[in-house]
């Protein structure tokens, strides 16, 4: 089925994180890479999943999610950022994902759930955007989910611990790696309410900027410049080793 005909079909919009794997996509060590995912309309049939790593159409694989469990399927078709997955299950366990579905959807609507941690994370509309490395690449990314001191992260890059990058506008450093992705620890702390903002920069070209430089830890951090051109709003970040 294509993504245009599931869009006309009856299904549950809702928000669920969770990880995948495809095949031929490998780890050093040899063990196949996991992606973080998440689902942005699901039927008992088949779900339109938002991805950092887009399998190819009749790709086979398997995926998990943290209020669904596992499931295995095959990808129908694909869209920038995401896929289609045909659910394979039996009849039984299809019925039982259904009801699975209702009571979801009427749980995202109860307004009294809700997470009271201090620092607690937030899971973004939209969760693709932009690394920025040291020697000034860049490359998409997936967003997990953000709070107002760091940001889990999914990518083909795999960074070593203490690496500096910027995740959109937001600087810091991988403290921490996960199974299927990194997290960043942000060097200064951001308004909550900034974070989309500031996090959820999508590719786009890069453009001449003013840089301001500071320094940071062991790592001269050259500050983020916004500026407007032809009414479009863009960051241009650099991140620089220190000199001694």
């Amino acid at each position: 089925m294509s993504v245009k005909e599931f869009l006309k079909q009856r299904a549950v919009k809702v928000a669920v994180g969770g990880n995948y794997t495809l095949p031929n996509w490998y780890d050093p060590q040899g063990k196949l890479r996991t992606f973080a995912c998440r689902t942005t309309r699901v039927s008992p049939f088949r779900m339109m999943v938002e991805v950092p790593v887009v399998g190819k159409v009749g790709d086979r694989l398997t995926s998990y999610f943290r209020d669904f469990g596992k499931f295995d399927g095959r990808i129908s078709d694909t869209v920038a950022g995401g896929f289609l997955v045909e659910l394979e299950m039996v009849h039984a366990m299809r019925e039982k994902f259904a009801g699975k579905l209702t009571w979801l959807e009427k749980r995202q609507k109860d307004p009294s759930i809700r997470d009271d941690r201090n620092d607690a994370r937030i899971i973004p509309a939209n969760s693709h955007s932009t690394l920025t490395l040291a020697d000034g690449n860049s490359q998409p990314c997936f967003v997990i989910d953000m709070s107002a001191s760091g940001v889990a992260v999914s990518a083909q890059l795999q960074p070593e611990i203490g690496t500096p990058l910027a995740v959109g506008a937001c600087i810091g450093r991988v403290v921490r790696l996960l199974p299927d992705g990194f997290a960043v620890k942000f060097v200064e702390p951001q308004n909550r309410n900034d974070l989309d903002r500031l996090i959820i920069r999508p590719p786009i070209p890069l453009r001449s900027a003013a840089v301001k430089t500071r320094r940071v830890a062991d790592i001269d951090v050259v500050n983020t410049t916004s500026m407007m051109v032809e009414g479009e709003g863009f960051i241009v970040s650099h991140l620089s080793h220190a000199q001694p």
